[in-house]
Parts: structure tokens; C-alpha cells; sequence
């Protein structure tokens, strides 16, 4: 997840900066940040209703990110094959931060 957000930053960084291209690379990098930040919280959490919460709180921040990557792809703003990777990645991401919640409710 670490690797995940410092390669996003670098791409960020390489993405033209227009108006509407730096504000959507302002709100990619607010959620993308919180993912891992959340996923932190988590592991650092003193109650399991503290940990399955920030667990959510960053899966929420992943699907805020797709959302974000899917509006940079589309509009052809940056690497596209750099863009499919980072989605791939993010859902590999957030499937694991599924799982990892309902493990945690013992749904799982």
C-alpha cells in the first residue's frame, strides 16, 4: 500500500497541470493518502469496532480513489497504461480491505 501511494505521487507529479487536471490530482491524492493513513489507524487501533471502522473508513477511501483514476483515464489525462495499473492495483487493495473486514466481523 506504501509502494502503492509513493508511485501514485511520482505519476502525480507527471500529469499536466491544467486547472481541472490539478484539482482532480488534488482530490486523488486526499483519498489516496487516506487509504493507507486509515489502514494505519487500523492497525493501531485499541478496539476491534476501532479497527473494523478505520478499515472502512479506508476501503471508502479507495473506491473515492477508482473514482478519481477512472475521471483521469477518461478524460485522457496522463499515462493510460499507467492509470489501468494503479486501478488494478487499487482493487486488489480493496478487496483485500473487504476480506480483512469481514474477517474482522467473523463473517468470514
Amino acid at each position: 500500500m506504501y509502494r502503492w501511494l509513493i508511485d501514485l505521487i511520482k505519476f502525480l507529479d507527471s500529469v499536466p497541470k491544467d486547472t481541472i487536471s490539478q484539482r482532480i490530482i488534488d482530490q486523488l491524492f486526499r483519498s489516496a493518502s487516506s487509504v493507507l493513513a486509515n489502514y494505519i489507524e487500523a492497525q493501531a487501533s485499541s478496539s476491534k469496532k476501532d479497527f473494523i471502522n478505520f478499515l472502512h473508513y479506508a476501503l471508502k477511501s479507495a473506491n473515492e480513489s477508482k473514482v478519481w483514476l477512472a475521471v483521469l483515464r477518461d478524460t485522457n489525462r496522463g499515462d493510460q497504461k499507467k492509470i489501468e495499473d494503479f486501478l488494478k492495483e487499487l482493487l486488489e487493495i480493496s478487496n483485500i480491505l473487504g476480506a480483512s473486514i469481514l474477517t474482522a466481523k467473523g463473517r468470514r
